[in-house]
C-alpha cells in the first residue's frame, strides 16, 4: 500500500507530497541506525559475550535450566551469545519488526532455532505461561536498552516491568549494573552552545534578552564525541563525581529520582556545563567493565573503543555560577523515565528536581551549533566586514534567515531602513526580544510573511537596495538546503532595486576524497561478529541503501570524526545569488586525482560563501589542509558526506581518481551525484 505525506521542502521552501510506502519507513530506518557501528564495536561485543558467559556459567552452577530474556535484541547477536555460552533457551523480544525478521533469519543462519524465539513484540506486551510468549520466566535477562543519556531509550520502565513479570526473583543480569559520572567544569566553548555573549559593535553594546539569560536552555542532552573536546577547551572545578549506580539484577524503579554528590572546589572559576558518562559492569564484581569515558581520559589513547551509538553528554547548568576553591557544593542529578538534568547548590539551597523547559524560545529556534555560530567572533568580523563594503546611508536592507542578528548589525552600521522576514512565527518573537533588549524594536522591523507575498506595503512604501542573509534556516540538514536564500531572493525580485546589492553574493559546492579515522564504520559491512553469521542483517541494510540511501548523501558534524583528505579541494558547482534560480539543472563532471596513501571511504561536500568578491565564509574547511592530509572542519554546521559502499586504496600517486557527476535540479532543490574510483 502506498501513501502520500506532504513535506515542506527544505531547499525551496515548498510543500512536496512524497510516495511513500511502509516498506520505506522501515528501510530508511535500518538504513540511518547504528547497527551497522554496534556489530563493529568488539569492546561492546566481547564485553556482552564475557558477562553473559559467566551469568550463564553461575546459573548452571546451582543446577538450573538456564532461560535467557534478550530485550531488544536488534540482530540476535546477544541471544546467540547465549545459547553459545550454554544457555537451555533464549527468548529474543524486538518491538521493530523488520529487525525481528532480520534476527530470526540471522538466527536460523547460525543454526539456532531451535533454542532461540524471536517475538516481535515490546517487551511490556510480552506474556508468560502455557498460552503466552514466554513458557516460563528467565532467569538470566539480557538487554541493550541504553542510549549516550543511559535511559533514554526507555531503559527503567522496561527493566521495571521485566523484573515484576518476565523473569525470575534476583536473576543474573548482563550487564549487571550501570554507573553514571560527572563532572563540573567550566568551559567558553561549550557555554557559548547554549548562551549569547554580548557583542560589541561600533561603540555599542549588544546584549541578549532577560528572558534567553535567565533560561534553563534545551531540555534535551548535548550527545557529542567529547574526546575531540581537548581538555584544553575546558578547566575542571571538581573531582569527577559517581552520581548514581542501577543494579539491573534486582527490582528497579521507573519513577522520578534526585541524587547528589557534594565536593570541594578544586579550581575557582564559573561552573557552567557537566560532562557526562556511564560504564556498564557486566558481571556483579565489576571485572567486566564497558565504559564510555572520552579517550582523553585513558592513560594510552590508542586503548580508547571508538563507538557512535554511544557517546558522551553535555549538559548545561540553568545557569552560570562563580565558585571559589575550597568551597563546598552539591552537583545534583534528577532523571524521569527518559532523561537526565543537573542543578549546583550549596548546602543550604534547593537543587532543581524538575526538568526546565525552554521558556525563551531562542533554543527552539537555534540548534546548540548555531549558538555557536552566533558567538564566534571571528565569522561575525568577516559579515560585519562585507556589511560595511555594500551599506549607504541610504540603503533599505532586508534580511532572509531564520532569528539572524544581521538586520541589527545593518541598522548599527548605517543602514537608512533595516526589515527582518522571519521564517516562522517563533524566530519573529526571538528577534522581537532581542530588539527590545536593546531598545531597537522601532528601527528595526519584523516580518513574518513568506518571501512571495511581502509587498511594497510590507517595506513601507520603499524597495529593496540590499538583500541578505547568513545563510541559516532551521529546516537545514545539508548543505545545500540553505539554497532557500537563493529562492527567497528569486521571489523578492520584484521588489528589488535595480543593481540592488546581495549578501552573500554567490555560493560555491566543494568536495574532497577523504579517508576516515573511524565514521566509516557506521556504514560498513559487516557479515561476520564475534564468529556468527550476521550476513541477513548485512543484506538488510545493502537492500535499505539500494533502496534510497544510494547516491545520497548524509549529514554529518565532521569536527566530531576526524579524517585525512586524499585530494585536495575541488569547487564542483557554483550558484549566482546575483540572478534568479534558473529553471533548467545545473551539472557538473570531472575526476579528482587521489594524491595521497590511505583508505577511501567517501566524499565530503560543503559550501563556501561568497560575501562579496573577497571575504568568504566556509561552513566546510577551515584551515588549509596539513601535508599529513589534516583536516579542521567548521565546527558550526554538519557537512555532507557520501559513502562508498566499498573500500578503495590510494596509492597516493595520482594514478587513481574520483569521477564525479553532480546535477542540481532546481524543481526539487536537491543535487543528484554519482562517484566512482577508477582504476578498480
Amino acid at each position: 500500500m502506498k501513501t502520500f505525506c506532504g513535506r515542506a521542502n527544505p531547499t525551496t521552501g515548498a510543500l512536496d507530497w512524497v510516495e511513500e510506502s511502509e516498506e520505506y519507513d522501515y528501510h530508511q530506518e535500518i538504513a540511518r541506525s547504528c547497527y551497522a557501528d554496534m556489530l563493529h564495536d568488539r569492546d561492546r561485543n566481547v564485553k556482552y559475550y564475557q558477562g553473559i558467559r559467566a551469568a550463564v556459567g553461575r546459573v548452571k552452577a546451582r543446577g538450573e535450566k538456564v532461560v535467557v530474556l534478550d530485550i531488544g535484541t536488534g540482530t540476535g547477536l546477544l541471544s546467540m551469545m547465549a545459547i553459545t555460552a550454554g544457555a537451555d533457551l533464549c527468548y529474543a523480544v524486538e518491538v521493530f519488526k523488520p529487525m525481528a525478521e532480520a534476527a530470526a533469519c540471522i538466527v536460523k543462519k547460525n543454526g539456532f532455532s531451535d533454542k532461540i524465539k524471536v517475538i516481535n513484540k515490546h517487551s511490556t506486551k510480552v506474556t508468560v505461561g502455557p498460552d503466552g510468549d514466554m513458557q516460563e520466566r528467565a532467569n538470566v535477562l539480557v538487554t541493550e536498552l541504553f542510549d549516550t543519556e543511559l535511559i533514554g531509550e526507555g531503559a527503567l520502565p522496561s527493566y521495571e516491568h521485566a523484573h515484576l513479570h518476565l523473569v525470575q526473583e534476583c536473576c543474573e543480569a548482563v550487564p549487571h549494573r550501570a554507573t553514571v559520572y560527572a563532572q563540573l567544569v567550566e568551559s567558553e566553548r561549550l557555554w557559548s552552545w547554549t548562551q549569547i555573549r554580548p557583542m560589541q559593535l561600533e561603540g555599542h553594546t549588544l546584549v541578549p534578552p532577560t528572558a534567553l539569560c535567565q533560561c534553563a536552555g534545551a531540555p534535551s542532552v548535548c550527545d557529542i564525541q567529547l574526546s575531540q573536546v581537548p581538555p584544553s577547551a575546558f578547566t575542571r572545578l571538581g573531582p569527577l563525581c559517581t552520581m548514581f549506580s542501577v543494579d539491573f539484577s534486582r527490582l528497579i524503579t521507573s519513577a522520578p529520582q534526585t541524587h547528589s554528590c557534594r565536593f570541594v572546589v578544586q579550581t575557582g572559576g564559573s561552573a557552567q556545563v557537566v560532562l557526562s558518562w556511564w560504564d556498564l559492569d557486566m558481571d556483579p564484581s565489576g571485572t567486566i567493565v564497558c565504559s564510555m569515558a572520552p579517550s582523553w581520559t585513558y592513560s594510552d589513547p590508542r586503548a580508547y573503543p571508538w563507538r557512535d551509538h554511544w557517546m558522551q553528554s553535555v549538559y548545561f547548568l540553568p545557569a552560570e555560577r562563580n565558585v571559589c576553591e575550597g568551597e563546598e557544593v552539591i552537583l545534583t542529578v534528577s532523571h524521569d523515565d527518559y532523561s537526565l538534568w543537573y542543578s549546583l547548590s550549596e548546602g543550604a539551597q534547593q537543587a532543581v528536581t524538575s526538568c526546565r523547559p525552554c521558556t525563551c524560545q531562542a533554543h527552539l529556534v537555534w540548534t546548540r551549533p548555531r549558538f555557536g555560530e552566533l558567538n564566534d567572533h571571528r565569522r561575525r568580523a568577516y559579515y560585519l566586514s562585507a556589511l560595511r563594503s555594500i551599506l549607504q546611508p541610504d540603503s533599505v536592507c532586508l534580511a532572509v534567515s531564520d532569528g539572524s542578528l544581521l538586520p541589527i548589525f545593518a541598522h548599527l552600521l548605517g543602514a537608512n531602513k533595516v526589515f527582518s522576514l522571519e521564517n516562522s512565527g517563533m524566530s519573529k518573537r526571538v528577534m522581537e526580544q532581542f530588539l527590545e533588549a536593546n531598545s531597537l524594536q522601532n528601527v528595526v522591523h519584523v516580518l513574518d510573511v513568506r518571501p512571495e507575498q511581502l509587498s511594497v506595503d510590507h517595506l513601507h512604501g520603499q524597495q529593496i537596495s540590499v538583500l541578505i542573509g547568513e545563510p541559516y534556516f532551521s529546516t537545514s540538514l545539508l548543505p545545500w538546503h540553505c539554497l532557500f536564500f537563493w529562492y527567497c531572493r528569486t521571489a523578492l525580485t520584484r521588489l528589488l532595486r535595480p543593481g540592488a546589492s546581495i549578501l552573500p553574493a554567490s555560493a560555491t559546492l566543494y568536495m574532497l576524497a577523504v579517508e576516515f579515522q573511524d565514521l566509516w564504520r557506521i556504514r560498513a559491512p559487516c557479515s561476520t561478529c564475534e564468529g556468527f553469521d550476521v550476513g541477513a542483517m548485512d543484506e538488510v541494510v545493502q537492500n535499505s541503501l539500494d533502496f534510497r540511501e544510494s547516491r545520497k548523501a548524509e549529514p554529518h558534524p565532521l569536527w566530531e570524526y576526524p579524517c585525512r583528505a586524499l585530494t585536495k579541494p575541488y569547487p564542483v558547482m557554483t550558484y549566482d545569488f546575483q540572478q534568479c534560480v534558473p529553471e533548467q539543472p545545473i551539472s557538473s563532471e570531472g575526476t579528482m586525482p587521489l594524491t595521497r596513501r590511505g583508505h577511501c571511504h567517501g566524499i565530503v561536500l560543503w559550501m563556501e560563501y561568497h560575501l562579496t568578491d573577497d571575504i568568504t565564509v566556509s561552513m566546510g574547511l577551515t584551515k588549509p589542509i596539513s601535508e599529513e592530509g589534516e583536516c579542521v572542519w567548521c565546527p558550526h554546521r554538519k557537512q555532507g558526506v557520501y559513502f562508498f559502499r566499498n573500500l578503495w586504496e590510494s596509492s597516493g600517486d595520482g594514478r587513481a581518481a574520483v569521477s564525479y557527476s553532480l546535477t542540481f535540479d532546481p524543481s526539487i532543490g536537491d543535487i543528484k551525484m554519482d562517484f566512482s574510483v577508477f582504476p578498480s
